[in-house]
């Protein structure tokens, strides 16, 4: 056996003191700190979250779990007793860092406000407790922000996005007549993917363009979620809810391109991208409908690092040629890479000889020190997800991209790997003999995600892209033959009592069908 170099000694070295129980820094529960949007009234989400770091008695943040069992508890109820609401508080996240993330949703609205607890053993921890004065509203409360203003400064929207600006750049202005004669002819067949919606009063109409229109549903659950929370801008658009971004015309060609709507870019297209779908959906059905979402993946990334497989790990279906070349290079070096299709689809001949995998959790994929991260039909979106963890992402160069690509950076936040793969083991073996630099990696790209693809800062993205198209328009958008309403989803069970003053949802369908009728 080779003998290894005493700088690659001291990480073993600091393993094995921890395993043998070094001594840890005690936890003081009034110097840790607790932060975040969930302990703000006005920040409605789906599922609400706040964050706790660990300090010990010297005021140092600790930067790994604190020994034992997770003493941190939270405890959320009304402020009123005559209030009985119910409220999901599940135990909160260890992110393994020394910081811990808390949950909860709220199933009806509280007038008085709530009361949040945070406790270290029986000890308070910082401010606690912590009062939010009420009206506080639940998911499903209609009761929208008539100052968007208010409501962007309430859940600290960025004040820039570099995507939507470029995105937005191509399009100075946007003839809604144009685009009504164009898209439908253009893109509307029956292979079509396309749902043109308008958004007057904060009431949402659509219609369907195309066969293939059935995604409508996630489009349909967020501009909902969106307008119950938000006055949107009057506002008619187009949205792709295929795979692939459709508008390919250049800026300088006439007739120039169109502002269609997509959840995946690429380089040669200027479709406006919007989060994807997987990701809206998965920020709605937090807690409830999903397992994986943006939130439940910082608690579950699997062992420390030191701790970790080192071999770099793919599960996939066979929507890309690379792939199966991924497999391939696992069967050739199983040492350094752990790859498989858990699906055949795009190349059923391809099953006998490369071999059909079992499905695997994906917390589990985090056994793993690198990731691989290949293109789908378009970008891969378990991206997202697999940069919350605390693996090296190794991402295949791509023409594609999501919403949030623009802030990272090759180096600094993951990998690059050459889109034909072929340096990828090179890569693998970089990050086995370059340890330390690997984790560095790692661990600015999760925390960037961490930023990036807070469920709060979705809201705001959609709200900033429909903001922009709004003030673009050259004409006032209007409700369109064929279209019909998306009604909000009724909650007879849930309290909801807006404490806004506002015309009814009768008095504001009323006057959507003056305007149409005149």
């Amino acid at each position: 056996m080779p003998r290894l170099p005493r700088a690659a000694l001291l990480p073993l070295q600091l393993a094995l003191l921890v395993g043998a129980g070094a001594p840890e820094a005690s936890v003081s529960a009034p110097r840790s700190l607790v932060w975040g949007p969930g302990l703000r009234p006005g920040v409605v989400l789906p599922v609400r979250y706040f964050y706790l770091q660990a300090v010990d008695s010297e005021g140092l943040n600790l930067t790994r779990s604190p020994p034992g069992q997770t003493l941190f508890k939270v405890v959320i109820k009304s402020l009123s007793p005559k209030e009985l609401v119910r409220i999901h508080v599940p135990k909160p996240l260890d992110r393994n860092d020394g910081t811990f993330l808390v949950r909860y949703r709220m199933y009806e609205t509280v007038s008085e406000g709530l009361k949040i607890e945070v406790l270290y053993g029986d000890e308070h921890v910082a401010q606690s407790p912590y009062i939010l004065k009420g009206p506080v509203y639940h998911e499903y409360c209609e009761c929208p922000e008539e100052d968007p203003q208010a409501w962007q400064k309430t859940l600290s929207c960025p004040t820039k996005e570099p995507q939507i600006a470029k995105d937005f750049a191509s399009f100075p202005s946007i003839n809604l007549q144009q685009m009504l004669n164009e898209v439908p002819k253009r893109f509307g067949d029956e292979r079509g993917a396309i749902v043109h919606y308008t958004i007057l009063n904060n009431h949402i109409y659509r219609r369907s363009l195309g066969k293939y229109t059935d995604f409508k549903m996630f489009s349909d659950e967020i501009l909902l979620s969106l307008a119950r929370k938000v006055l949107l801008p009057d506002i008619e658009f187009y949205i792709n809810l295929g795979d692939w971004p459709l508008e390919h015309r250049k800026v300088n060609e006439t007739p120039g391109p169109l502002p269609i709507i997509s959840w995946c870019g690429s380089l040669d297209s200027r479709d406006i991208i919007l989060p994807t779908y997987d990701i809206s959906h998965s920020t709605l059905e937090a807690m409830r409908g999903v397992t994986n979402d943006l939130l439940s993946i910082q608690g579950n990334t699997g062992p420390s690092w030191i701790n970790k497989t080192e071999k770099a790990f793919f599960r996939g279906r066979d929507s890309r040629e690379e792939r199966l070349q991924l497999v391939q290079m696992s069967k050739e070096n199983p040492e350094l890479l752990d790859a498989g299709i858990t699906g055949y689809f795009f190349f059923q001949e391809k099953e006998k000889e490369l071999g059909k995998a079992k499905l695997i959790g994906f917390f589990d994929f985090f056994k793993y020190k690198y990731q691989v991260n290949v293109d789908g039909t378009v970008a891969a979106y378990r991206y997202p997800y697999l940069m919350l963890g605390d693996s090296l992402v190794l991402k295949q160069d791509s023409t594609y991209y999501e919403h949030f690509y623009m802030a990272l950076k090759p180096w600094k936040h993951y990998v690059p790997i050459k889109r034909n793969l072929s340096d990828l083991l090179e890569k693998i073996k970089w990050a086995k003999e370059n340890d330390e630099e690997a984790k560095k990696i790692a661990k600015e790209g999760q925390l960037s995600a961490r930023d990036l693809l807070q469920p709060h800062r979705l809201y705001c993205y959609y709200y900033r892209v429909f903001r922009e198209y709004a003030e673009r328009q050259s004409s006032k958008p209007e409700i369109r033959d064929g279209m019909e309403l998306v009604a909000q989803p009724d909650e007879d069970t849930s309290v909801c009592q807006c404490h806004r003053e506002r015309p009814s949802r009768e008095e504001l369908i009323l006057e959507n069908i003056c305007q149409k009728q005149q």
